[in-house]
């Protein structure tokens, strides 16, 4: 559906102040507005690496069963071996999400902005199988 993915890309880019290359994504709404969208972009099938922006207006949205929809994406249908994060370094809540997954975490200083830090996320396919956001709560 193209004008919903226009429109979940233009929610990210503008939450994030960021451009977006071509990309697929997801979203989720909440009375009628749009709370919360991922895009999956730079995708290079070869490497077998993809990135995912994220951008939401609330903080409630995030749970295990949207984790595993967000993560079933790149890793079971198109098969990636890496997701990547690129996320604000004052974004603590962000990046102790991504340290909860596995993810590898560098900091890379400069990299947004003079003096200004930016944390790259590696999080690799069997980091995501094998972590607890993948066990399912059976009763």
């Amino acid at each position: 559906m193209p004008d919903a993915r226009e429109a979940m890309k233009a929610f990210i880019e503008e939450g994030l102040g960021i451009r977006l290359t071509a990309c697929e994504c997801m979203g989720w709404g909440r009375n009628g507005e749009l709370i919360a969208a991922v895009a999956f972009h730079n995708f290079y099938r070869g490497e077998g690496s993809i990135e995912l922006s994220a951008f939401a207006t609330c903080r409630d949205w995030l749970n295990k069963d949207r984790l595993r929809e967000i993560f079933a994406y790149p890793f079971d249908q198109l098969g990636v071996r890496i997701c990547i994060a690129r996320i604000a370094e004052d974004n603590t809540r962000a990046r102790r999400i991504w340290r909860a997954f596995g993810a590898r975490e560098y900091v890379i200083h400069d990299l947004r902005a003079d003096g200004i830090a930016e944390c790259v996320y590696v999080l690799h396919r069997d980091q995501w199988r094998g972590g607890k956001f993948m066990r399912q709560n059976h009763g």
